[in-house]
């Protein structure tokens, strides 16, 4: 063992784990409260007539939603950044400080910079996601007992800081306006990036350098790969401006849509044409499109908690609750508060059923199907409050049964990634599942501006019924996927590991 993990090993003052670890948590806590306090009224300021830019209902969902598809977007870039040019600690220093400029743009009264605040968050973020994470298995060694505990320590920062942010941003914006809420979230992601640089020297160096830094031979070729992507990125935007008749938030929406349609297509041709692929890899990729094909549809349901949801809840719920008056923002905060309450339970769950427990696809197929469930909920809400205003308890209903299904599908998602990433591209895999919800909710952004005027009944029933017929349609399929994630032999068994 080398010294540097001898002294990780002996620093046990986090509950029991070393201080990287808190200096970590504090950094997301905050990272995550800055995060979802913006997101929690993004659609309201961009909707409100008079106090923020005044969209209309469709094109206002369909901003936030490829906001939040770039997020993800971008972390491929985030991910590749820290791994081949600049390690994980500057890339989280970098993304954070760009963050924080985003939020500060978002604070101004100004429009112009409502914009580029938006654009900043989303790329700071992207920076910051995937690099974080990354820094907590870092700390300890591969046979450390105590990873799995410090990821759950780790998650629960993630759910404090999601859960909190929603009331305290909500009460600012009822009491002082967009403006002063947007500050709030300056300040916390500012808190994180304190917890972060005085936390430094906790981290013993993790994340200082690239993994897999770039050679002087791969330049060539980097400048080759970086102009292609740079005039895609020109064709797809000219001709999104082209088609929508000039320049403005919708041929912004409409061209991100397409590269978050183009990117997971050109990852998938990759990796079934690379050499560097056993035909046994090769099977495994196959059985894994199904698989990425159901998060894509489960985060396209389960992502509009800040688009469609947020406009149910501001226009059509009873904001009263018990004698209570509540704000729109409260609803996100039933996901991270019953994902803390619902989780420890899971994990009990399938320690418990081992290998009797349901196979991979069986557990998407059950994680999209209560995604679908959900939003039947919400059509037969929508139904039954008619023209009168909805019992806030239906949207609480619904964000419970979407928590259950991502505890089906999202860490069964991350596992079966990793076990069916081919050797060669076991990082670049991990990408492609960021590329599952970004993916899903460029679909959002299309549909909500191409169903402009149709009731709420109808918009959530026919996203129900497409849902609940894939997830059928993956129970069917879950013993192929089954037999070909299963395949043994010395390439599979090094892959898996």
């Amino acid at each position: 063992m080398s010294g540097t993990q001898q002294a990780t090993a002996g620093e046990k003052t986090f509950f029991g784990h070393p201080r990287g670890l808190m200096t970590l948590f504090t950094t997301e806590l905050w990272e995550r409260f800055s995060y979802y306090g913006m997101r929690a009224i993004l659609l309201l300021y961009l909707t409100d007539k008079a106090h923020g830019l005044g969209l209309g209902e469709s094109l206002g969902q369909a901003v936030v939603s490829i906001y939040g598809a770039s997020v993800y977007l971008l972390s491929v870039l985030g991910g590749w950044l820290a791994d081949r040019v600049i390690g994980a600690r500057r890339t989280v220093l970098y993304g954070g400080g760009v963050i924080v400029t985003g939020h500060i743009c978002l604070a101004l009264p100004v429009e112009g910079m409502a914009y580029a605040g938006i654009a900043l968050v989303a790329l700071g973020t992207g920076l910051l996601k995937p690099n974080v994470s990354t820094m907590v298995g870092n700390l300890y060694a591969k046979d450390d007992t105590r990873r799995d505990s410090a990821f759950s320590i780790f998650y629960m920062g993630i759910n404090i800081g999601s859960f909190s942010a929603p009331f305290v941003v909500g009460f600012l914006r009822r009491e002082f306006g967009f403006h002063v809420a947007f500050a709030a979230a300056a300040v916390g992601m500012t808190l994180a990036l304190v917890a972060y640089v005085l936390g430094r020297r906790t981290l013993h160096g993790r994340g200082d350098t690239p993994p897999n830094p770039l050679t002087a031979d791969d330049r060539p070729t980097m400048l080759k790969i970086t102009a292609a992507v740079a005039a895609v990125l020109v064709v797809v935007f000219a001709l999104s401006a082209w088609h929508s008749g000039g320049v403005g938030p919708k041929p912004v929406v409409d061209a991100i849509s397409y590269l978050c349609f183009l990117a997971p297509i050109a990852y998938f041709t990759m990796l079934l044409r690379s050499p560097l692929v056993t035909p046994t890899e090769r099977r495994r990729v196959r059985a894994y499109i199904p698989l990425f094909i159901a998060a894509m549809l489960f985060f396209m349901l389960f992502e509009q908690a800040a688009t469609t949801l947020t406009t149910f809840a501001a226009d059509r719920t009873e904001l009263n609750l018990l004698g209570i008056s509540i704000s729109p923002e409260f609803f996100q905060s039933v996901n991270p508060f019953s994902i803390i309450v619902l989780a420890p339970i899971f994990a009990v769950i399938w320690i418990k059923l081992g290998d009797r427990g349901p196979s991979i696809g069986q557990k998407f197929a059950t994680g999209l199907l209560l995604a679908g469930i959900s939003f039947a909920v919400m059509a037969l809400a929508s139904s039954i409050s008619g023209k009168d205003l909805a019992s806030p308890l239906w949207l609480v209903l619904v964000y419970v049964i979407q928590t259950l299904g991502e505890l089906f599908l999202s860490p069964v998602g991350l596992a079966a990634t990793t076990m069916l990433a081919p050797k060669a591209f076991t990082s670049q895999m991990m990408a492609l599942w960021f590329l599952a919800p970004s993916a899903g909710q460029a679909i959002t952004a299309q549909v909500v501006q191409a169903t402009t005027g149709i009731s709420d009944t109808a918009y959530f029933g026919w996203l129900a019924a497409v849902t609940i017929a894939f997830a059928l349609i993956l129970y069917f399929l879950a013993p192929w996927i089954r037999r070909h994630a299963d395949v043994h032999d010395d390439t599979a068994a090094t892959s898996a590991h």
